[in-house]
């Protein structure tokens, strides 16, 4: 028993490492050097500096320009951790190597959770330079004690938004495209997320549709970090960021087995 249990954990850190390294280079594409860069430091500041002008021109003051530039900040992690996750059922299908991926005896928690590794570490390089922009262009205001909390409250984001994007991967695996799947919840986020305004101004049934999204949560931990909140209710936030990491991946798991089946029933699998 002892020597099966070794044998399992070995196949599975093997898949996960080998499919960590080769799906950046086959569907995800995160290996180009141009895409990197334009992800991490192009699409932050782009983001950043529109919606602060649409606050100013509003009429927005400087700490609404702050509050929405720091929203930006964090919403930028989900190009690579929704939209380019998403994706990758796309790129599967469009290669001809999703019907060999899903017949192969290959662990498939290693498969799914393989692929989250790089745009986890984008998503975390993403949202960092996103605050440094935040901090040096528009004004907010963070403190070297915050750094840690702030951190912590970065990283639960990055992994709750990108099991959020093997979710929806999931669901797009028995849809024709996911690229109105990923835009759809990439833009609701903006919405829906308090990232250019407060969740409050909202009508009470879209908060409720708001506090569904991961972002949510995890952009309401960095706010409070950067505010300087005390750990007490940090620790509530980031057991909510944690609990929708947690729901997020589970599901990506339990959806990519119900539609894995729907898909080989109905032969979507191979339709692109």
């Amino acid at each position: 028993m002892s020597s099966a249990l070794a044998a399992y954990r070995t196949s599975f850190w093997r898949t996960f490492w080998r499919n960590a390294l080769m799906a950046p280079r086959t569907s995800l594409g995160f290996m180009r050097v141009d895409f990197i860069l334009g992800t991490v430091f192009v699409v932050p500041l782009t983001q950043m500096v529109f919606f602060a002008f649409v606050v100013q021109l509003g009429g927005g003051g400087a700490s609404e320009i702050a509050y929405t530039a720091l929203g930006n900040a964090v919403a930028t992690v989900t190009y690579s951790s929704i939209f380019s996750v998403c994706q990758t059922t796309d790129s599967e299908k469009s290669q001809g190597t999703m019907e060999h991926l899903l017949v192969s005896p290959a662990n498939r928690l290693a498969l799914y959770f393989g692929r989250g590794l790089i745009p986890i570490l984008i998503s975390l390089a993403t949202v960092a330079v996103g605050l440094v922009y935040a901090s040096v262009l528009f004004g907010v205001s963070i403190a070297a004690a915050s750094i840690p909390e702030l951190a912590v409250s970065v990283v639960l984001t990055a992994f709750a938004m990108v099991g959020f994007g093997l979710l929806l991967g999931g669901v797009a695996l028995y849809l024709r495209t996911s690229i109105i799947l990923g835009n759809i919840f990439l833009f609701a986020g903006l919405l829906l997320s308090g990232v250019n305004f407060p969740l409050s101004q909202l009508p009470l049934p879209l908060q409720w549709a708001g506090d569904a999204f991961p972002l949510t949560w995890g952009l309401a931990a960095i706010r409070a970090a950067v505010s300087g909140e005390p750990l007490s209710s940090l620790l509530v936030l980031w057991g909510a960021v944690a609990l929708s990491a947690i729901l997020a991946f589970s599901a990506a798991i339990g959806l990519w087995t119900v539609f894995e089946r729907r898909a080989l029933a109905t032969g979507s699998i191979a339709r692109f």
